[in-house]
């Protein structure tokens, strides 16, 4: 299974970059753990960067991470606490969730909105 799991987690993205220096970026990418380029789509990070205050553009880290948990079937875990300002900053995560032991636990058919919203700007990691 541990192989399985990994050879799911070769588009996964290595060094996620902050937003602001992928804006800087003239083909915004990254590399995934299986060594392939991942594009970033300019138009979301555009979307994003008019969205989030500089300050947040500065710590915000891309893609964003949601963890499955195979003991939680139902929903994703986001670990990245700027990840969640970002999200609540958007209004794609009520401004009174917070983050319990280091996680949000995110129902899967929310966070699957958001990455239709926000394409290459989110991944789903297994565990």
């Amino acid at each position: 299974m541990r192989l399985e799991i990994g050879r799911i987690n070769d588009g996964v993205v290595v060094e996620r970059k902050r937003l602001s220096h992928l804006l800087r970026e003239e083909h915004p990418s990254s590399t995934t753990k299986g060594g392939s380029e991942y594009t970033f789509d300019r138009d979301v990070l555009l979307q994003l960067e008019q969205a989030l205050p500089g300050e947040l553009q500065r710590r915000l880290r891309l893609p964003i991470l949601f963890y499955f948990d195979s003991t939680v079937p139902d929903s994703f875990f986001l670990a990245d606490e700027a990840a969640l300002q970002a999200l609540q900053h958007v209004k794609e995560v009520s401004p009174l969730r917070r983050m319990r032991d280091g996680r949000l636990w995110v129902a899967k058919p929310i966070v699957y909105a958001i990455m239709n919203r926000y394409p290459t700007a989110v991944q789903i990691v297994m565990r």
